[in-house]
């Protein structure tokens, strides 16, 4: 593939979404080809499946089965989305892939972590991202800035610090696929300093 994979990553109410829309309006300046997607959803099986196990509401999900709705929406979005586009040479942008599922429905679920892991691996192909950005900021603020809370926003202060911690678990593990960036800087700052890596990746390639 000669295209470039690039996932942001974070707990809710980071300022992931913006992020997002700044690189991918940079992209557009360059003339870069690009895609921009987002997990769960981007395709139309993953937008049901989305509505499913964000908003279902009549009885709970198990967290079993919450991660296997999460594993079939990664499964058809790297078919359909993420590998074609790849392959065209463009750049993918996403908003959550992998690492918020090992996260989420491993370490905030109490689930093995190892076994979601695998699940994520056999779901993508083990396709990874290029570089992952995440952007880290206490869940006592971020989330609590969330009026409206869907399923997993409402899922507690200790689920989400679980999660948080996993997330920097999984950077510092491997630091050259990762890049942490403290969410409560300013937005243009964080912008500027993401482009600059992207920048980078795009004159290695």
């Amino acid at each position: 593939m000669s295209g470039l994979f690039i996932v942001f990553e974070g707990g809710d109410g980071v300022g992931k979404s913006t992020q997002v829309d700044r690189l991918v309006s940079w992209l557009a300046e360059q003339g870069r080809r690009h895609v921009v997607t987002r997990q769960p959803g981007g395709t139309a099986v993953g937008a049901e499946l989305r509505q499913l196990v964000l908003h279902h509401r009549d009885s709970d999900i198990s967290p079993r089965a919450e991660a296997l709705i999460y594993a079939a929406d990664k499964a058809q979005h790297v078919d359909e989305v993420i590998r074609p586009a790849l392959e065209r040479g463009d750049v993918v942008v996403s908003d959550r892939y992998v690492d918020s599922m090992i996260a989420y429905q491993g370490a905030g679920r109490d689930l093995a972590v190892q076994d979601v892991t695998w699940l994520t691996d056999w779901a993508t192909g083990g396709l990874r991202p290029d570089l992952t950005i995440v952007l880290d900021a206490e869940p006592a603020d971020a989330v609590a800035a969330i009026a409206d809370k869907d399923r997993l926003e409402g899922a507690g202060e200790d689920f989400h610090q679980r999660a948080r911690e996993h997330f920097l678990l999984l950077a510092s593990q491997d630091p050259g696929r990762y890049l942490v960036l403290d969410a409560r800087r300013s937005r243009d700052e964080l912008a500027a300093e993401i482009t600059e890596r992207i920048r980078q990746l795009l004159l290695a390639g």
